[in-house]
Formats: C-alpha cells, sequence, structure tokens
C-alpha cells in the first residue's frame, strides 16, 4: 500500500523557518499501528492524519514518531493548508474532533490559519532550582517575578520563564532530566521562554519534548497559546494587547519561526478564547510503501 504524504513547514517567518510536519490527506483506511509506523518513517516532530468524522468537519489524529497526541498546532496549520492547495477546503471556518475535544479552526484569505484551543488550566507549580539544573543553568538564570508553572490548553506544558535572551541561548538541556521531570507530571515537556520589554514579539521561546522524541522544536503553537494565557495570567500582558501577541521560536536551530495569537478577554477580564496561527510553506511530497 503506497501512502501519500504532504510535507510542510508550519509557522514560518518571510517564508523561511518554521517547523515541518507531515499530513496523510485520505486517512480513513488507516488503523492506528499504520498512522505510528508512517510517523516514524517520515520522522518529523508530527504527522497529522485526516478522517471522516460524524461530530465535526474532519477527524484529525496526530503522532509523533514514538506516540500518539491529544493535538498539535503546527501540524493543524499544515493540515488546513494542504487541504486548501489541494481544494478540499477553501478559506472560512471549520471544526476538526481531535483528542483533545472538538476546536475550531479557521482559514483566511491570506493563507494564515488559526487553530483555536481549549481555554487554559493552571496546574501545579515546580520546584525552580530543580528546573534550572535540568537546562544547566542557575536558579537565578530564571525570570524572578513568575512561577515554572504547568498549564494547558490541551496538552500540559511547563513554562519556564527566563530573565534574558542571552541565557535563553545559553541553555544546555540535560534530556534526560527534562524527561523524568515531564514523565512525573505527565507533561509534553518544557516550553521556555524571554518575554521581554522594548521588543517587537510577546516572547522569544524554545521547547524542549524527550518523552515524545523531541529534543527540539522550531514551532510549537499548542505551547504558544497556553505561554499566552499564562502571561495574561501572571500580568505579562493587558487586556488591550491580548487580541495580538507575537512569539519567535527556533533562533538556535537556525529556523526562525514567527507565531501569531489572538487571546479574547470579555469586560471582567476573564479569557473567553485564545487561537493561535501562522503561515506555512510546501516543502514536498512523499510516497510511502506500507
Amino acid at each position: 500500500m503506497d501512502i501519500s504524504v504532504y510535507t510542510l513547514n508550519a509557522f514560518t517567518k518571510n517564508n523561511q523557518g518554521g517547523n515541518p510536519a507531515g499530513v496523510v490527506l485520505y486517512a480513513d483506511g488507516l488503523s492506528a499501528d499504520h498512522m505510528q509506523r508512517i510517523a516514524k518513517e517520515v520522522g518529523f516532530s508530527e504527522t497529522a492524519f485526516i478522517q471522516s468524522s460524524e461530530k465535526a468537519d474532519f477527524l484529525v489524529r496526530f503522532f509523533t514518531p514514538t506516540d500518539e497526541v491529544p493535538i498539535c498546532g503546527h501540524a493543524t496549520l499544515a493540515a488546513f493548508h494542504a487541504m486548501l492547495s489541494e481544494n478540499m477546503i477553501h478559506p472560512g471556518m471549520y471544526t476538526q474532533e481531535t483528542k483533545a475535544g472538538i476546536l475550531e479552526v479557521e482559514v483566511k484569505e491570506e493563507g494564515f490559519v488559526f487553530l483555536t484551543q481549549n481555554l487554559p488550566q493552571f496546574e501545579a507549580e515546580l520546584n525552580r532550582e530543580r528546573i534550572a539544573h535540568s537546562l544547566n543553568i542557575h536558579t537565578e538564570d530564571l525570570d524572578p517575578d513568575l512561577p515554572v508553572q504547568i498549564v494547558s490548553t490541551g496538552l500540559r506544558d511547563v513554562m519556564v520563564p527566563v530573565r534574558s535572551f542571552d541565557v535563553l541561548e545559553a541553555i544546555n538541556p540535560n534530556f534526560d532530566q527534562i524527561l523524568t521531570i515531564s514523565r512525573q507530571y505527565e507533561a509534553v515537556g518544557y516550553h521556555v521562554f524571554y518575554a521581554g520589554t522594548g521588543t517587537k514579539n510577546t516572547a522569544y521561546c524554545r521547547n524542549f519534548a524527550p518523552l515524545y522524541g523531541i529534543l527540539e522544536e522550531s514551532a510549537t503553537g499548542s505551547s504558544t497559546g497556553a505561554l499566552s494565557c499564562y502571561l495574561y495570567q501572571h500580568r505579562k500582558v493587558k487586556a488591550y494587547q491580548a487580541h495580538d501577541l507575537q512569539f519567535e521560536q527556533g533562533h538556535m536551530m537556525g529556523a526562525v519561526s514567527e507565531l501569531k495569537a489572538h487571546l479574547v478577554v470579555n469586560g471582567q477580564g476573564e479569557m473567553t478564547k485564545i487561537s493561535v496561527g501562522g503561515l506555512c510553506s510546501a516543502i514536498g511530497l512523499q510516497i510511502l510503501h506500507l
């Protein structure tokens, strides 16, 4: 059986950088074992599989090289961009059934794709010294005004604030320790960031998820949604700024990526919607034989 896998970069900046993802457009006949084998052979951090749904416009399943995950932001962008390119869809609003629930996806005329995520869940604050040690930095290198905290908008991530871009750049992770801590707290991994002032971006980020076979990722949409909510929760982002947030990731990988987030806040200051989006560029098409 031959399987066509579209390959795209998601969250590109000026048509460069981004995070590669695989997309299988017609996956109704594939078992979970087939999908896992394909994702492992493709070798990207995630591959998306489009299937029919009785509850939404599409059922989308996401696989890393080692495991299925409930949701993936950059693979969602890749999937809907691939469907748009193949005239399976047109600009508009769609729903996707995922293991994180039924989520809205907006495809815009100019090619931007925005994924609506679940509203945030703010969970445990973790030991700062242990987290710093696992990144081979000092506890004093963490931002003293922000907690190390697990946040989820569909996937549990450890938000790790550092105090400067230089610290972010200098991180040399101990992946064994990160894996152990991620497994202990049932988190996908770490989303490490510098939320500086006076910069054009809301934050600069790095993402480490060795538990799922991803040492470092150049653009992570699900974590960007969680980070947007975290920054608002801890007063780093004001309500008037929340609808137009911008993040960069992938600097240390030579794949600078741009991610945008829209956080909707009501008159009482409560978060009511979070969506993350960006642009994609096509890489090519692979034919795999199962």
